[in-house]
């Protein structure tokens, strides 16, 4: 287990004791140079880095996608770099995958980091548990500096704290206890190894920054919060130092996160000037919500990334409707594609209105991109071998004949269901079964819609040595229910879609012949005639 500070990669003085510049100096050790005092001609120079900063204490969901997406757009824009921080430093929430899983939706969803995890780059390592004497050099020079102190409260103490707060009906907070210690008293309780934490001292002042989404903030927090724990008693730090130290030795220029964490950009602004750093360009994006405007919950299930891939929703899907129910684009219309939405792209026009999320159109938002692939050969090809996988899975041995299987056969289907379907998995629903399996009909079911089923199966045999268009299928439909005595054309509609497909109701007549294709339509009627 990592112990602060005995294990701090510090130099030291020739009295033994760490400096505050030794400090620092060790840290820079391990990342490319970087000047403390960088102006914003350097900032510009660097070009524009941003980062996606998760933690893996569980798997991708829609609001991390939407803020890594919002960053990836940003960078896009910029000819920048879209980084991807794994913050695991709670040791005791961490998920198993959970990493893997974050890295491996951002794939899917087109959306990959150019730093980060296992694409590498020149500022990892990029999981901060692997950075620990990063932050360490940090603490210590705060320490060093009187910025920080170290905190000996027990749990207890806190709790009652938090107690009496609540009964008085007040804002539980820290009472800054430590802070009055002398350094003989600090010396004492550390020699007697009574555990404790570092405390970042905050100021009561003001602290005014300009937000690209808010505008001018400013929150005095030191007036209404108690001093933050920055390192743990395990040595690990919190996110307020751990992200301070990583966007600046990552050069980080533009830091893009969630609304929540507005306030306590007050606390990380006064890390920066103590560290003697200059600070990134912040903007605090409004929260994603429920379109009950109820905040978003992982217990919720059904908003991980995964969830919706196993329910066959598009990546373009996802995206298109977490960026529609917002702002900050320069229109708001459905169907945006990737390269769009980077083209569109404006963090100016981002409000501090949260967004209502209402995924019960996404079926719709599915359906246009969809279409969409469908309509691209390159696109439908992938959709074609997973209908295929589908079918053999869902029906298997059922399937009495195998060209079902075959590619042309899928690919003329999906053409003629774009624009109805909202996933190739529907395509294996029930009403779509006879695509694959032939149905079975018996002669009664049809003499009770016509006695002359025998002729129209024959005269559709007929109209199908030659090929047509859907129009013309239907004005050849038309001129042949003609020629019947005692069946009207709806009537004969009726026996046909009976006959293909077994069922009620459908895609039109004309469709699911085409559909089909001539050789299965000519054998499901020729089966009307031999029975």
């Amino acid at each position: 287990m990592f112990v602060f500070p005995q294990r701090c990669l510090c130099s030291r003085s020739a009295s033994g004791r760490v400096t505050a510049r030794a400090a620092l100096n060790a840290s820079k050790a391990s990342a490319p140079h970087r000047n403390c005092a960088s102006t914003a001609a350097e900032t510009e120079a660097r070009g524009v880095r941003v980062r996606f900063a998760p933690s893996p204490t569980g798997f991708l969901h829609l609001g991390g996608l939407r803020t890594a997406l919002y960053n990836f757009l940003f960078a896009q824009q910029h000819a920048g770099t879209f980084i991807l921080r794994l913050e695991d430093t709670d040791r005791s929430r961490l998920v198993p995958a959970a990493a893997r899983d974050i890295e491996d939706q951002l794939e899917w969803a087109g959306i990959p980091p150019d730093e980060g995890g296992s694409k590498g780059g020149l500022y990892g390592p990029y999981v901060q548990s692997q950075r620990l004497h990063l932050y360490s050099a940090a603490a210590v020079a705060l320490l060093e500096s009187g910025h920080a102190y170290r905190c000996f409260c027990t749990n207890q103490r806190l709790e009652l704290l938090k107690r009496e707060a609540l009964r008085n009906g007040q804002t539980p907070r820290y009472d800054n206890r430590c802070r009055s210690l002398h350094a003989d008293q600090v010396q004492e309780k550390l020699s007697a190894g009574i555990p404790s934490v570092v405390r970042f001292r905050l100021s009561d002042s003001l602290e005014p920054f300009q937000d690209l989404v808010f505008g001018f903030t400013q929150h005095a927090v030191g007036q209404v919060e108690g001093d933050p724990v920055i390192v743990k008693a395990d040595g690990f730090p919190t996110y307020h130092l751990a992200s301070v130290v990583d966007d600046w030795h990552m050069q980080v220029s533009h830091v893009l996160r969630g609304s929540e964490w507005l306030i306590s950009t007050c606390k990380h602004l006064q890390l920066y000037r103590a560290l003697g750093w200059t600070p990134p360009t912040f903007a605090h994006l409004p929260l994603l919500l429920n379109k009950d405007g109820s905040k978003l919950s992982k217990r919720q299930g059904d908003i991980f990334i995964q969830h919706f891939r196993q329910q066959g929703v598009l990546p373009e899907a996802l995206l298109d409707i977490v960026t529609h129910c917002g702002s900050g684009f320069s229109s708001n219309r459905l169907g945006r594609r990737l390269h769009e939405l980077i083209g569109e792209f404006n963090v100016s026009k981002i409000t501090a209105h949260s967004a209502l999320l209402d995924l019960d159109n996404l079926p719709h938002f599915n359906r246009v991109h969809l279409q969409r692939r469908i309509e691209d050969d390159a696109l439908c090809r992938p959709l074609v071998d997973e209908l295929k996988d589908l079918i053999a899975h869902s029906y298997g041995d059922q399937i009495e004949d195998q060209e079902v299987l075959q590619r042309d056969y899928i690919q003329r289907v999906l053409h003629f269901r774009k624009g109805h379907i909202s996933s190739v998995k529907d395509l294996i629903s029930p009403v779509h079964s006879y695509l694959w399996l032939r149905p079975s009909i018996s002669r009664e079911q049809l003499e009770q819609l016509s006695s002359e089923f025998r002729e129209i199966a024959a005269k559709v045999i007929q109209l199908m040595q030659t090929e047509h268009t859907t129009e013309d299928l239907n004005a050849e439909l038309k001129i042949a229910s003609k020629t019947l005595k005692k069946t009207k054309y709806s009537s004969m509609m009726k026996i046909l879609r009976v006959t293909l497909s077994g069922q009620q109701q459908g895609p039109s007549v004309s469709e699911m012949i085409l559909s089909l294709g001539q050789k299965e339509v000519c054998c499901r009627l020729q089966r009307v005639l031999d029975h």
